[in-house]
């Protein structure tokens, strides 16, 4: 699986563990909810510094964010 769709599906995930729509997650990341969109879709290509930033506001670890499911 393509990396960029493994972080897009983790990133959903766990998104949705905590309850949260893309919006509401954008806003507490803060990054716009089109971005956020393209990661979860596998579309974006986020640097290591956004997936620490997202692992951040989603309480848990970069390794969690690119880890195989």
């Amino acid at each position: 699986m393509d990396i960029r769709v493994r972080v897009g599906k983790n990133l959903r995930r766990l998104r949705r563990a905590q309850g949260w729509s893309q919006e509401e997650f954008a806003d507490i990341a803060g990054y716009h909810r089109t971005y956020i969109s393209g990661i979860e879709r596998g579309i974006r290509n986020p640097t290591i510094t956004v997936i620490e930033n997202l692992a951040k506001s989603l309480k848990t670890t970069a390794s969690e964010l690119v880890a195989e499911p």
